[in-house]
C-alpha cells in the first residue's frame, strides 16, 4: 500500500471552510484516460483534417480563384529599375493592348474582351530577405559613417531595391472566362509578351522599315542621294552603338557578320558608291529641274546654318554649366576624432549627363558644318554649269537603283544580325517564365492544401483541447468516486481504536483495584 502511494502523484483541492470536502485528482489517472481515448482522438483528428481539406478543395475548384504565374527579368539595368533602353521599367507594359490583342488572336477569342482582360491583370513581387536586410541596415551604416567612412554613408543613400521577379495574377472569372481558358490565355499572354519584349528592345524595326521603304524615285537626283546618305548614316550609328554595347564580339550565326563588319560595310557604301554618284551628279549637273534643285540647295543651306547656330549656343550653355556646376557634398558629423575627413563629393548623374550632352552637341555641330560646305559646293557647281545629257541621267538612275539594292541588303543584314544578337546573347535570359500558370488537379490540390492549413490547425487544436478536457474530467470522476469508501474505512478503524483503548483502560483499572485490595 505504501509503495503504491509512493508511485502515484495526487493533487488534493481543499475547501478552507470545511477540511472534510476534498477533491482528489491523480496525474496517473489522467494519463491512463489519455491513453484510453488516444485511438478515438486519432480517428477524429484524421476525419476532421480530411473533411476540412475536402471543404477547402471544393471551395477552391468551385470558386474562380485567379490564375498565377511567375516571371523574371535578368538584363543589365533591371537591378536599377530600368528597361533595356535606360528608361524606368514598368511591369504594367504587359497590359499593353497590342500584347493582349495578339494573345486573343492566337486563342481565337473575341477582341472585345481586351478591356475586360486588361483590368483583370495584376502584379505582385516579394523583396528577398537579403535585400530586406540591406534596406534595414541603417544603424550599422551610420556607425561606420561616424567613424569616418563616407563611402558607408553614400552606400546608405544609394540603398534601394528593385524587383526582378513578378507574380502575374489573372482574374479570369472577372474577365468572363472559365478556368481552363483562363489558364491557357494567361500562358499565351506571357509568351506574346516575350515576343513584344524582344521587338520593343531588340532590332529597331521602325528604323529598318523607314530606310527600306523610302520612295526615292519621286525626288530629284541630288535629293535621292541625300535620302540614302541619311539612311546610311542612321544605320551606321545604330550599328556603332550595338558594337559599343557588345562585349563578346558577337558574330551572327545567321549572317556571319559582326556589328563592326556591317558598320564598315555601311562606311564603304557611303565612301565609294554614294560619294561617286554624288560627285558625278555635281560635276555633270544631273538634275530633273535645275531651278528646283538650286532652290532646294539654298533651303538646305539656310536650315543647316540655323542648326549650326543653335548647336553653337547649346554648346556654350553646356560649357558654362559644367564650369559653374558644383557636385553635391555630404557632411558627416563624427565623434570628435581628429584627422577625420568630414566632407565628400558625391557622384552626380546630372554632372555626367552634361558631359554626354556636350559630346553629342559637338558631334552634331561638326556634322552640320560639313553639310553646309557640301551643299554650298553643290549649289555653286550647278549654277556655273549647264544641264546634263540624257546619257548622264540614265547612268545616274542605274547607279542609284544599284545603290538602293545595296542599302536594302545592308538593312536586312543589320536586322538579322541584331535579332540574332538580342535573342541569343543580349536578351537570352532577359525574360523568363519561371512558373507558368497551370490548371492541373495536382496544382489545385496544392492550392487547396495551402488555403486549408490555417483552418486545419485551428480545428486540430480545438479537438486536442477537447481530448485533454475529456481525459481530465474522466480522471476526476474516477478518483473521487472512491472517496466515500475511503471515508467509511477510516471510521471503522477509528471505532476499533476506541474499543482497544477502552479495553486497555479497563485492564489498567482492574490491575489498580487488585493492588489496592492486596494492601488492605
Amino acid at each position: 500500500m505504501a509503495k503504491n502511494n509512493e508511485r502515484n502523484l495526487n493533487v488534493t483541492i481543499k475547501n478552507q471552510e470545511d477540511n472534510k470536502d476534498e477533491v482528489v485528482i491523480s496525474i496517473s489517472a489522467i494519463l491512463k484516460n489519455l491513453k484510453r481515448y488516444l485511438a478515438v482522438w486519432i480517428v477524429i483528428t484524421i476525419i476532421a483534417g480530411l473533411l476540412t481539406f475536402s471543404f477547402s478543395a471544393i471551395k477552391t475548384f468551385s470558386a474562380k480563384t485567379p490564375a498565377k504565374a511567375l516571371v523574371s527579368f535578368t538584363y543589365t539595368g533591371i537591378e536599377k529599375g530600368l528597361d533595356p533602353k535606360g528608361r524606368k521599367f514598368e511591369i504594367e507594359t504587359m497590359k499593353n493592348p497590342k500584347v493582349i490583342e495578339k494573345a486573343l488572336t492566337e486563342m481565337g477569342m473575341d477582341l472585345k474582351k481586351i478591356e475586360d482582360i486588361r483590368t483583370s491583370l495584376s502584379f505582385d513581387y516579394k523583396i528577398p530577405q537579403e535585400a530586406y536586410d540591406q534596406l534595414t541596415a541603417y544603424n550599422s551604416v551610420m556607425d561606420k559613417a561616424t567613424s569616418g567612412s563616407l563611402s558607408a554613408a553614400q552606400a546608405m543613400l544609394d540603398t534601394k531595391y528593385y524587383p526582378t521577379q513578378f507574380t502575374v495574377k489573372f482574374d479570369f472569372g472577372k474577365a468572363g472566362l472559365d478556368r481552363q481558358n483562363g489558364v491557357d490565355f494567361l500562358n499565351t499572354l506571357l509568351k506574346c509578351y516575350g515576343e513584344y519584349f524582344y521587338e520593343e528592345y531588340g532590332f529597331n524595326e521602325p528604323l529598318g522599315t523607314a530606310v527600306k521603304t523610302a520612295d526615292y524615285e519621286t525626288y530629284d537626283y541630288a535629293q535621292q542621294v541625300d535620302l540614302f546618305r541619311n539612311s546610311l548614316r542612321t544605320v551606321k550609328t545604330y550599328l556603332d552603338n550595338l558594337a559599343k554595347d557588345d562585349t563578346t564580339t558577337f558574330r551572327s550565326s545567321a549572317t556571319g557578320y559582326t556589328f563592326s563588319d556591317l558598320s564598315d560595310y555601311a562606311k564603304t557604301i557611303t565612301g565609294i558608291d554614294l560619294d561617286r554618284i554624288s560627285s558625278y551628279i555635281t560635276v555633270n549637273n544631273v538634275t530633273k529641274d535645275k531651278d528646283s534643285t538650286l532652290a532646294y540647295y539654298n533651303y538646305r543651306i539656310e536650315n543647316l546654318k540655323r542648326d549650326s547656330d543653335e548647336y553653337s549656343e547649346r554648346l556654350e550653355a553646356i560649357n558654362n554649366s559644367i564650369t559653374s556646376y558644383k557636385k553635391d557634398v555630404i557632411q558627416v558629423f563624427g565623434n570628435g576624432t581628429e584627422n577625420t575627413n568630414t566632407e565628400s563629393t558625391l557622384h552626380s548623374e546630372q554632372y555626367d549627363s552634361m558631359f554626354r550632352q556636350k559630346t553629342s552637341v559637338e558631334s552634331s555641330l561638326a556634322q552640320t558644318k560639313q553639310d553646309i560646305n557640301f551643299y554650298t559646293s553643290r549649289r555653286d557647281a550647278l549654277q556655273n554649269n549647264k544641264a546634263s545629257s540624257k546619257a548622264n541621267v540614265d547612268k545616274v538612275e542605274a547607279d542609284i537603283a544599284d545603290l538602293s539594292k545595296k542599302v536594302e541588303k545592308l538593312v536586312d543584314l543589320t536586322e538579322q544580325t541584331a535579332s540574332d544578337y538580342y535573342e541569343n546573347v543580349q536578351f537570352a535570359n532577359a525574360y523568363n517564365i519561371l512558373v507558368p500558370a497551370t490548371k492541373s488537379v495536382g496544382a489545385g490540390l496544392s492550392q487547396a492544401a495551402s488555403g486549408a492549413v490555417k483552418t486545419i490547425v485551428i480545428v486540430e487544436i480545438l479537438i486536442f483541447a477537447v481530448y485533454l478536457a475529456a481525459a481530465f474530467i474522466a480522471a476526476l470522476k474516477f478518483e473521487n468516486s472512491k472517496k466515500p469508501a475511503k471515508v467509511s474505512a477510516d471510521d471503522d478503524d477509528l471505532d476499533d481504536l476506541v474499543d482497544v483503548i477502552e479495553e486497555e483502560a479497563e485492564k489498567a483499572e482492574k490491575q489498580t483495584n487488585a493492588k489496592k485490595n492486596k494492601k488492605k
